[in-house]
């Protein structure tokens, strides 16, 4: 049985050698500096896997049992690493399958290439067996796409495509490569790309958009900085941590930004969003400056947007200009990478202290603490509560697992309650909101850093979307640790049935199979707890393990997220209950 073991790294290939497209395509990837790459094989695209079978000593391939899982998988790579993700799959329903996780990568800014194979060149257009418009269908998940016809455009276009899925603000891009061009053979050499002709990922940072935005900033008497992935994605982790210690501003994380800057950090005043905490909420509708720094000013950041922020001056950091002015007005727009942005103002903000408020922060914690949180990590009741299982994992992990959240109401109770004390620690789909994520992205995540951690946080829903991935971990020994909260509902639609339709659970309602003797079939050691006072012990022993581990915690049936904002209402709308 295979186990996740290192491979070398390529080199470039400057000196021109007669192959099929086929080996060139590996020859890419190892000048690239791929190491792992995932997919599922079939006829279109069979050249390319007779070539990797040649190269297992330099480049690992991971049999994924869908090509959905294949994406996600990459995702997760991606996103815990900071390299980019590689995922390959045959034409028609194998490329069709990878629609999804290309949406999901585009949404939430992931680097990804994936190849397709597809038919011969003859035969584009006349209907052949499994032949799909994979160009036409991807073109709007995709950052960019691009068919390949010939094995003379293999090198030039692998390379513009991880140039083009790294730089500025990444995605996903899918390359399309007919059968034909795989098997013919032409004189083949290798340069990375380090520009595209009009295509600028970078904007340079203007001086004076920086000036306006300190002058704002040492004006300020309510300052708040609400930040998001592009921290992580442009490295400026350090940069924020000086930012908000030398002007003394309260900062608040979207989940795609969760982890940028320690959990425990007493300026960090939590998350912003639907079910984000209740003081960072109440007082985007009440600081007179707003500092936007990678964000996008998502709906689910945002609530009614007329509503919005309207009494502060906002101050929009971000790379890419498509967003600025999209959602909301910025009256300052600051282009740039965040860590040349962040570094460039740092010298211009003046120190400050905003000590009430600063107060009005720690009040609104301590209404939240006590209406809601106190009762979700602490309960008195005799269910267990999702918030206390990953409060148990925190102090089990030490605060320094990396946390991959599927989609529902485990998902906010896992952003609302982990914490984290390492950056790229928070894996989830936020803009897509893919159920069937968290599994095959924490194999993905488990192999790009496999000195951590890693932690599946999944609903009973979710988890049997893609729970055909349990095969890769039985293969490969992926060890993963999977953390099913099983409440035995659709959780998060069942709570909006309850809140806004009069409690009709229509369709909600889980009649699910025995996950624990599932997860054995596949050789996982697995358990299942339903009592607090086996939760502890459990949790510890599933973090001590160095196998792949499985828990299912049975939680309470009908629990709800708070704080809300409800679909539609204003920020300031916030509910407690």
């Amino acid at each position: 049985m295979e186990t996740v073991k290192e491979k070398k790294k390529g080199t470039d290939s400057k000196k021109a050698i007669k192959i099929s497209g086929a080996e060139a395509i590996i020859h890419c990837l190892l000048a690239e500096g791929v190491e792992t790459m995932y997919g599922y094989p079939g006829g279109a695209i069979m050249p390319v896997y007779d070539e990797l079978y040649k190269f297992q000593d330099k480049l690992t391939h991971i049999l994924t049992r869908h090509e959905q899982g294949a994406t996600h998988a990459a995702q997760g790579y991606a996103r815990v690493s900071g390299r980019v993700g590689v995922a390959i799959a045959t034409s028609g329903p194998g490329a069709t399958n990878l629609v999804t996780g290309l949406a999901d990568a585009q949404i939430d800014s992931t680097p990804m290439v994936c190849i397709t194979g597809q038919v011969t060149r003859h035969l584009l257009g006349t209907d052949a067996f499994q032949e799909t418009d994979i160009i036409g269908i991807s073109t709007p998940v995709t950052k960019w796409n691009y068919q390949i016809t010939e094995a003379s455009e293999i090198p030039e276009v692998m390379a513009k495509a991880f140039y083009i899925a790294k730089s500025g603000r990444p995605g996903p891009v899918l390359i399309d490569i007919t059968k034909n061009a795989q098997i013919d053979k032409f004189d083949f050499s290798y340069k990375k790309c380090t520009g595209v002709r009009s295509y600028k990922p970078v904007p340079k940072p203007e001086m004076s958009a920086i000036q306006a935005a300190a002058d704002l900033i040492n004006s300020a008497k309510k300052p708040f900085i609400v930040w998001g992935q592009g921290v992580i994605l442009g490295q400026a982790e350090k940069e924020l941590k000086e930012l908000v210690e030398k002007a003394n501003i309260p900062a608040a994380w979207t989940i795609m930004g969760a982890s940028a800057l320690d959990t425990a950090h007493p300026l960090n005043v939590g998350m912003v969003g639907m079910h984000g905490n209740y003081g960072p909420n109440l007082m985007t509708n009440e600081c007179d400056v707003l500092l936007a720094i990678g964000m996008r000013f998502d709906d689910r950041v945002t609530g009614r947007l007329e509503d919005y922020a309207k009494q502060a001056k906002v101050l929009h950091f971000e790379i890419d200009p498509a967003e600025i002015n999209k959602n909301v007005h910025a009256d300052v727009a600051v282009l740039g990478n965040s860590k040349d942005t962040l570094g460039l103002i740092l010298p211009l903000v003046n120190e400050n202290k905003h000590e009430a408020w600063h107060n009005i922060f720690k009040e609104k914690y301590k209404i939240e603490y006590d209406t809601i949180i106190k009762n979700d990590i602490h309960p008195t009741k005799d269910g267990l509560t999702m918030g206390e299982v990953i409060e148990e994992i925190n102090l089990a992990s030490n605060n320094k697992a990396v946390i991959v959240s599927d989609v529902g109401q485990h998902q906010m109770i896992a952003c609302r309650y982990a914490k984290f004390s390492q950056s790229k620690s928070n894996i989830t789909s936020g803009g897509l909101g893919t159920m069937g994520f968290a599994l095959p992205a924490a194999i993905g995540a488990k192999m790009g850093a496999m000195d951590r951690e890693v932690v599946a946080i999944i609903g009973d829903g979710g988890f049997q979307m893609t729970i055909q991935e349990l095969g890769v971990i039985f293969q490969h020994k992926v060890p993963v640790k999977i953390v099913v909260l099983n409440n035995e509902h659709l959780g998060m639609v069942r709570q909006w049935q309850e809140l806004f339709f009069e409690k009709r659970y229509a369709s909600t309602v889980m009649v699910n199979p025995d996950f624990v003797k599932i997860a054995e079939s596949y050789s996982i050691e697995a358990k299942r707890i339903s009592e607090r006072k086996d939760l502890k012990s459990t949790i510890q022993e599933m973090m001590a393990s160095k196998e792949p581990y499985f828990l299912e915690v049975k939680v309470e049936q009908e629990d709800n997220v708070f704080p809300m904002i409800p679909s539609g209402a204003s920020v300031s709308e916030v509910r407690l209950k």
